[in-house]
C-alpha cells in the first residue's frame, strides 16, 4: 500500500473512532445519570437513618413504672417515616382525670386548639379517655382542612374504645403547612386497639420522635396513705425548643386520685421552673402540649396533707427530668448549659438575663467550638433590656471567678477557662448584684449539625 493510502486509511479509521467513542458516551449518560441519583438517593437515606445518637443521650430508656388504668399501644402508618412506627395510642380508664398546659402560638395546631376546647369543657370523667399522637406532620397551619382531620381521627377513635370523642385528645408533630394524611391513621386504629398493652410504654415514646436521637422517658414513686403512687412520664423534641409552654410533647401518667382542677393548679405551677425553663435555638412550635393523666387506680387514698405536698415534689422531679432530656438532645448539642442568673431587681429580669444569655448565638457558638469567651455573655446581660450595673456584675464559669465590679478577676487565667469549656455539662453564673431574684434556665450549644439538620428537614 502507497504511502499516501495509508496515511488515508488511518485518518478514516480515527474518525470512525471517533464517532463510535461519542456515541457511547451519548448512550452511557443517561444510565450514568440515573446511577448517579440512585447512589445519592441511598447515601441521603443512610445518612438519616445512621443519624448519630447525642453524645448528652442517657445510657438508655429508664425503666418506667406500670400505670394501671393505662395503655400503649404504636404501629407503623407511613404519615412521612417509613419503616418506623409513627403513631402512638394510649387508653386511659373510666374515672381518669386529665390537665394540660399547650404552646401561646398564634399559629397553633388543630390539635392543640381542640384538646385546649376539650379542657376547658371539664365533661365527665367516667367515660374514660384516649391520647393519640402521631409524627412526621404537625396538621399546623392547614386551616379546615386541618380541624376535619382532628375529627376524623379522634371520632375513629372514639368509635373503636366506645367513649365520646370529646374525651379523645390528640397532638401530631412534624413538617407544618402540610395536609395531615388522616386516612392513614385512621386504617391503623384497629391494630393499634388490638396491641393495646401496660407494657409499651417505650414503644410509644419511640413513635413520637421526629428529630430526636433518643426516646425519653422519667419517673418516680410516692408512698401514699395505703399504697404506692407512680408516676411515669414520656416527652419528644429536639428542636424548635424555647419556653412558651410546652416546648414539645409531653404526656405525664399517673395512678394518684386527684381531682382535675387541683391537677391543673398543680402543672401550672411547675411549668415554669421546668418545661419553661429550656430554650434550643429561641423557636417555639406550632404543636407544643404538655397533658397528664391521673387514672386514680392507686391503692392509696386520694392525695391530700403531707402526701398531696411529696406527689407534687414528685411531678416536678419527672417534669424536670424531662425537660433537661430534651435540651440533651437539642438538634447537634454537645453541650447542657445551664445559666444561673442570681441578684436581679426582679424575676422578670432575671429571666430576661438568662434567656439573653441561653438565647445567643454568639454565647452558644462559644460553648460548641469551647472557647471561654465570657465577653460575649458580658455583651448579652447588656442587651437582655434587664436593670444592670457594669460595676456590680459578677461571672463565674462553674467554681471559677472569671469577672466582678465591672473588669476581669485579677486571678483569672484563661487557661482556666478553656480547660472547663471541654466538660460536657457547664455552669455559667451570673450576679447583677441588684436584689434577691434568680432564675436558671438551661441549653445547648450552636453546632455545625443543628444547621445540617434544618437545611434538610423537608427533604
Amino acid at each position: 500500500m502507497a504511502r499516501t493510502d495509508w496515511k488515508a486509511e488511518a485518518k478514516s479509521l480515527k474518525k470512525k473512532v471517533r464517532k463510535l467513542k461519542d456515541s457511547l458516551t451519548a448512550a452511557a449518560a443517561p444510565v450514568a445519570e440515573a446511577v448517579g441519583e440512585a447512589v445519592g438517593d441511598v447515601l441521603t437515606a443512610a445518612r438519616k437513618a445512621l443519624k448519630p445518637v447525642s453524645p448528652l443521650a442517657p445510657a438508655s430508656f429508664p425503666v418506667l413504672p406500670a400505670i394501671k388504668g393505662a395503655e400503649f399501644a404504636a404501629v407503623e402508618a407511613g404519615v412521612r417515616y417509613q419503616n418506623r412506627k409513627d403513631v402512638m395510642l394510649v387508653r386511659l380508664c373510666p374515672g381518669t382525670t386529665m390537665a394540660g398546659v399547650f404552646t401561646r402560638s398564634s399559629t397553633r395546631s388543630a390539635c392543640v386548639r381542640d384538646c385546649q376546647a376539650k379542657l376547658a369543657a371539664r365533661v365527665p370523667a367516667d367515660a374514660g379517655a384516649a391520647i393519640i399522637v402521631n409524627s412526621g406532620n404537625s396538621n399546623a397551619f392547614t386551616g379546615a382542612v386541618g380541624d376535619r382531620a382532628v375529627t376524623a381521627v379522634t371520632g375513629a377513635v372514639a368509635e373503636a374504645l366506645g367513649i365520646p370523642a370529646s374525651r379523645v385528645f390528640s397532638s401530631s408533630t412534624g413538617v407544618i403547612g402540610e395536609p395531615l394524611p388522616f386516612e392513614k391513621i385512621t386504617a391503623r386504629v384497629p391494630d393499634l386497639v388490638a396491641a393495646l398493652t401496660e407494657e409499651a410504654v417505650e414503644m410509644a415514646a419511640r413513635a413520637i420522635m421526629t428529630t430526636d436521637t433518643f426516646p425519653k422517658g422519667a419517673a418516680a414513686t410516692v408512698q401514699g396513705e395505703g399504697g404506692v403512687i407512680r408516676i411515669s412520664g414520656i416527652a419528644k423534641g429536639s428542636g424548635m425548643i424555647a419556653p412558651d409552654m410546652a416546648t414539645m410533647l409531653v404526656y405525664i401518667f399517673t395512678d394518684a386520685r386527684i381531682g382535675a382542677n387541683q391537677l391543673q393548679k398543680m402543672v401550672a405551677r411547675n411549668v415554669g421552673a421546668t418545661f419553661n425553663s429550656i430554650t434550643v435555638d429561641s423557636d417555639t412550635s406550632t404543636s407544643d402540649t404538655l397533658l397528664i393523666a391521673a387514672t386514680g387506680q392507686s391503692s392509696a387514698a386520694e392525695l391530700k396533707g403531707p402526701t398531696l405536698k411529696a406527689f407534687e415534689t414528685a411531678l416536678h422531679g419527672v417534669m424536670r427530668d424531662l425537660a433537661l432530656q430534651v435540651v440533651r438532645d437539642g438538634e447537634g448539642a454537645t453541650k447542657l448549659v445551664e445559666v444561673r442568673v442570681t441578684g436581679a431587681a426582679s424575676d422578670e429580669d432575671a429571666a430576661r438575663v438568662a434567656f439573653a444569655i441561653a438565647n445567643s448565638p454568639l454565647v452558644k457558638t462559644a460553648v460548641a467550638g469551647q472557647d471561654p469567651n465570657w465577653g460575649r455573655i458580658v455583651a448579652a446581660v447588656g442587651k437582655s433590656g434587664a436593670q444592670a450595673d457594669r460595676d456590680r456584675l459578677t461571672i463565674r464559669f462553674g467554681e471559677i471567678l472569671v469577672a466582678r465590679n465591672g473588669w476581669r478577676n485579677p486571678d483569672y487565667r484563661e487557661t482556666d477557662g478553656a480547660a472547663y469549656m471541654q466538660r460536657q455539662e457547664l455552669v455559667f453564673g451570673v450576679d447583677l448584684g441588684l436584689g434577691r431574684s434568680k432564675r436558671s434556665v438551661w441549653t445547648c450549644d450552636l453546632s455545625a449539625r443543628y444547621v445540617e439538620i434544618n437545611a434538610d428537614y423537608r427533604s
